[in-house]
């Protein structure tokens, strides 16, 4: 899961129109987008590195991919499962780059709206393009370019139809949020399960389908969207940075590769979690042998309820006791992710030979790890939004998007370790990856005692 996804700064050009259950109509069209999109781009990443263990990879397939062994060399001459999570690693992490060239393209050149009608486009292209197993390299770029194209774009257009002291802002993103998460619940049972059940290029080709039911509500939809700016037109100078701006900054800078360690477990769920998990549990539940893709929809579940409890909670705990601060949550965070991680360690560890791990260990690692990641990503990306300098708020708030860069590659290096060491190992090493963590960020909360402020009770 991830919550940066609804992150964008708001754009001072709203369009005046009829609300709509309270809200203005092209908030709707915006989030109904964000959900297809997000249906197409998580079907994606819940079969990718199936789909090359179980299909791709097989010497007689891979041979025809024009370009693999270019790909191959480049990772090392690695293969098999080692080689698919370095090429799905590579795949999540470079889709978290591109938004900052799409992002440019857009104010400089092409407006938003013809940038995410671009984007759209080149992802479904991406999707389509899987059912030739020859052009696999050329539709993963295609989604790279694509996603690019549209992520950050869309998102900052839902600011945009708000005045700077309309205070329905915050609950405008709640909803566009759950757009994101509608698609990624339904990603897997939809596309997953043809993907697994009916044939891999089913599933890719649901993924496209999904991309231009997006793209047909966003024309839908042109006459409620922000108007745009002229392109090209000179921005206004910001205010000079000051000594208290310069120190903050330099502390978010030092957070990008904490928080890309940080994310490494979570991620993992998407790369050799999946791939263990589809030949170890035993996910037969009331005589169906379940889907392997469908652990990404049961973690997509699991998240959104403890974004909800966790929220509730400090809420509620807020108006007893001090609330922590952001450094503070994140520290708590990282150690139930250390907790999650033991949790498949456990599993691991106790797996006798020939048998599969029944459903008790999945599901208490989805839960224990949903509480971290509710500590960890939304809290991390309101850190940033509040300590980040006025003046380049949002050029910090797309730098923030480099930890899921750097996270995504590290979970495809370390995930080809999976079949190179004992499996409890291997997930040892990820609770690791979580105590380092939550260390670096109980030092900076000692070392910054006092600078940043606990948040004030509600």
């Amino acid at each position: 899961m991830t919550v940066a996804d609804m992150s964008a700064p708001a754009i001072d050009n709203p369009i005046e129109t009829r609300d709509f259950f309270g809200h203005p109509p092209g908030l709707w069209y915006l989030a109904f987008t964000e959900a297809w999109e997000r249906f197409s781009y998580y079907g994606m990443q819940a079969l990718l590195a199936l789909y090359l263990v179980k299909y791709l990879l097989e010497p007689d397939r891979i041979a025809g991919v024009i370009g693999f062994e270019f790909v191959r060399a480049f990772f090392g001459g690695i293969d098999g499962q080692p080689l698919a999570s370095a090429i799905t690693g590579g795949y999540f992490a470079l889709v978290y780059l591109t938004p900052i060239a799409g992002g440019l393209i857009a104010d400089r050149w092409l407006g938003k709206r013809l940038t995410v009608l671009l984007g759209a486009l080149t992802m479904a292209l991406g999707h389509f393009m899987m059912a030739s197993e020859a052009l696999f390299l050329f539709a993963l770029l295609a989604l790279i370019i694509g996603v690019g194209l549209f992520k950050g774009n869309i998102a900052s257009q839902v600011g945009a139809l708000y005045k700077p002291t309309d205070l329905r802002r915050a609950d405008a993103f709640q909803i566009f949020y759950l757009g994101i998460n509608a698609g990624v619940i339904a990603a897997p049972l939809i596309v997953g399960t043809m993907g697994e059940k009916i044939g891999w290029h089913w599933g890719f080709g649901a993924a496209g389908v999904g991309m231009l039911i997006g793209l047909l509500i966003y024309l839908a939809g042109q006459k409620y969207l922000p108007n745009e700016p002229p392109r090209g037109r000179e921005a206004p100078a910001g205010a000079a940075l000051t000594r208290g701006d310069w120190g903050a900054l330099v502390t978010l800078l030092l957070l990008i590769p904490v928080m890309a360690i940080a994310l490494v477990p979570n991620n993992q769920i998407f790369n050799a979690y999946l791939v263990w998990g589809d030949a170890n549990f035993d996910l037969r539940f009331a005589g169906t042998v379940l889907p392997t893709t469908w652990l990404v929809t049961l973690d997509a579940i699991v998240s959104i309820s403890f974004l909800a409890i966790v929220a509730l909670f400090w809420r509620w705990w807020g108006k007893r006791h001090r609330e922590p601060d952001e450094l503070g949550k994140m520290i708590i965070g990282s150690a139930f992710s250390v907790g999650g991680m033991a949790c498949l360690f456990i599993a691991a560890a106790t797996q006798g030979p020939g048998e599969k791990i029944g459903l008790f260990w999945p599901v208490a690692f989805h839960v224990i790890n949903s509480i971290g990641f509710a500590h960890l990503l939304p809290v991390s990306l309101a850190l940033f939004a509040r300590l980040a300098p006025q003046s380049i708020n949002a050029t910090v708030i797309g730098i923030y998007y480099l930890a899921f860069f750097a996270a995504n590659s590290l979970v495809g290096w370390v995930g080809g370790w999976l079949t190179a060491m004992p499996v409890p190992q291997f997930w040892l090493i990820h609770a690791g990856f979580g105590a380092m963590a939550g260390a670096v960020f109980l030092v900076l909360k000692l070392m910054l005692r006092g600078r940043l402020l606990p948040i004030a009770p509600a």
